[in-house]
């Protein structure tokens, strides 16, 4: 269960290998194109950090980008073989080889996954989690067809179901009208808890 902590802790190494080969346009550049947060307004000020990418270590790369690329849609910008130091992202062992892709949604800057597999050694996997807890992360993604994506989920080997597609309701930031949400949650191949969902009208 550590092993599977710290693959779950490794969901808030943003940037875990240099930024090779990214796009490095004007950020938040497509983000008004898209689904708007009721109540959160565009700061007038940047703020001072963006969320750029989260890298999940994974088991099987292959089964990765089947449930990342095929079923949720990101788009692969991307893929590479790095050599690792086991120091500044302390896993695996110095001089190892993994390989890096990076996808993006719809923006060229913020909100990538990343994927990274240990080639040469790999690093053993631990207990697949069946159960969140302190260090656990849930990655939450919003899509345009949740209903047929959560069902093409099911198809990806390693994926398993904690919740089906149904109606959430939040109450509304700053005095606004309830948040309805529809959406289903699972752990994808490496245990990572995974809430897709559809922001509903």
């Amino acid at each position: 269960m550590k092993q599977a902590s710290a693959i779950l802790g490794a969901l808030a190494l943003a940037g875990c290998a240099a930024n090779l080969g990214e796009d490095v346009g004007s950020p938040g550049t497509a983000a008004n194109a898209g689904p708007r947060a009721a109540g959160v307004e565009t700061p007038e000020q940047r703020i001072a950090t963006d969320v750029r990418r989260s890298t999940i270590i994974v088991r099987d790369i292959e089964k990765s980008l089947a449930l990342y690329r095929d079923v949720i849609g990101l788009e692969v910008n991307y893929d590479t073989t790095v050599t690792t130091s086991g120091v500044a992202l302390p896993a695996g062992e110095p001089g190892a080889t993994a390989r890096l892709v990076l996808l993006n949604s719809n923006d060229p800057w913020v909100g990538w996954v990343g994927l990274m597999e240990w080639l040469d050694p790999p690093i053993p996997a631990g207990d697949y989690p069946t159960q969140m807890g302190p260090g656990g992360v849930v990655m939450v993604l919003n899509t345009d067809d949740v209903e047929g994506r959560c069902e093409a989920a099911k198809s990806v080997p390693g994926v398993t179901f904690t919740a089906e597609p149904r109606l959430q309701v939040y109450p509304g930031r700053n005095g606004g009208p309830d948040i309805r949400v529809m959406g289903c949650n699972f752990f994808d191949p490496d245990g990572i808890l995974i809430e897709l969902n559809q922001i509903l009208e």
